[in-house]
């Protein structure tokens, strides 16, 4: 079993206690990440009506409901969004949450989608599991419309410079692969988040990777004590 494989089979073994965990471990705030996420993306797309959303490595389906809930809020007429995950075990859970969305299973480096059919891409947090993450952003570029935007939301891994940076670290490392193997009976899944966030790449170093894909960072922020990072890029 390639590195890929194992990644696709683990988040299938955590699929149904997934939610859960990941509410308790962010402590709720990656709901705000999120929220900030498709806020600053329809802001920066300035566009009232929006074709379609392709939501990569969409997992249970968190990130298309917020960017349903936050098109509605902001008036803007969203027509389609499709699922896209390897995992058939956490699409089940998205599938039971979201009946009338389209879900396919495929891995972020080779989508059955045509070219140009997205005005926005998403991935949340999965970045980091894509082994061909080159391939991964040649294809978000494939599949985007000129002018449509890439939305990254990821661990980054930072310098540690000051006594937040040792605590995080102390949280992701200790803390997390603890809490998340009680409530998922899987420890091993979440010892993998802390050192697949190790292994990760830096920010400068991902928006690199998207600009040899002829995609160009519009946007970063950091957010929570540098644990999360947003990533915009717009396809030129």
């Amino acid at each position: 079993m390639g590195k890929q494989e194992k990644i696709v089979s683990m988040f299938n073994d955590i699929a149904g206690t997934y939610d859960i965990a990941n509410r308790v471990l962010s402590l709720g705030i990656d709901k705000s990440w999120r929220n900030k996420a498709c806020n600053k993306t329809f802001e920066l797309y300035d566009k009232n009506e929006i074709e379609r959303i392709v939501d990569v490595a969409c997992g249970t389906g968190d990130m298309i409901e917020f960017w349903q809930k936050i098109a509605k809020k902001n008036g803007i007429n969203l027509k389609n969004i499709i699922g896209v995950d390897p995992s058939v075990g956490m699409m089940e859970v998205a599938k039971k949450k979201l009946p009338e969305v389209e879900f396919i299973e495929a891995g972020a480096a080779q989508m059955p989608l045509d070219n140009a059919c997205a005005d926005i891409v998403s991935i949340s947090y999965g970045i980091r599991n894509v082994v061909q993450r080159q391939e991964a952003f040649d294809e978000f570029a494939r599949v985007l419309k000129k002018g449509g935007l890439v939305v990254i939301s990821e661990f980054t891994k930072n310098e540690k410079t000051s006594l937040l940076d040792y605590l995080t670290d102390f949280y992701l490392n200790k803390v997390l692969p603890t809490l998340g193997g009680l409530i998922s009976k899987n420890k091993e899944a979440y010892t993998y988040l802390p050192n697949s966030i190790d292994e990760f790449l830096t920010t400068t170093n991902l928006c690199k990777e998207l600009k040899q894909a002829g995609l160009e960072p519009i946007f970063t922020k950091e957010f929570s004590m540098k644990i999360s990072t947003l990533i915009i890029a717009r396809k030129i």
